[in-house]
């Protein structure tokens, strides 16, 4: 392999590295919130679409990682839901929130 061809290759290499440690907002779903919540349907809690319709970006991300003290203000009686804040780092934060939001109904964006 000539210098040039490598000399390309070694960005390539780095931005694949990059992409691959982002994390992903799906599998952070998987891991942690499919037991109580689907994307559109109700299950123990409310789907994505209904949060992403009612919650701005900050209500979110501060419902998981600190949901008993924000309940009362989201409306809610009660909250069953654990907080995440030790669990997700703040890519995690922001991967599975830009994945709930993806399900924010067209009209609503």
């Amino acid at each position: 392999m000539n210098l040039n061809k490598k000399i390309l290759l070694v960005p390539i290499f780095f931005l694949t590295s990059a992409l691959a440690q982002e994390p992903n907002g799906e599998k952070i779903f998987t891991k942690y919130c499919w037991g109580c919540h689907h994307q559109t349907s109700v299950a123990f809690g409310p789907s994505f679409e209904e949060i992403a319709n009612k919650r701005t970006v900050g209500e979110i991300q501060g419902h998981i990682i600190a949901p008993k003290s924000t309940y009362k203000q989201l409306g809610h009686k009660r909250s069953v839901m654990p907080s995440f804040k030790d669990e997700l780092s703040q890519k995690d934060l922001d991967a599975i929130t830009n994945f709930i939001m993806s399900y924010k109904s067209k009209k609503d964006k």
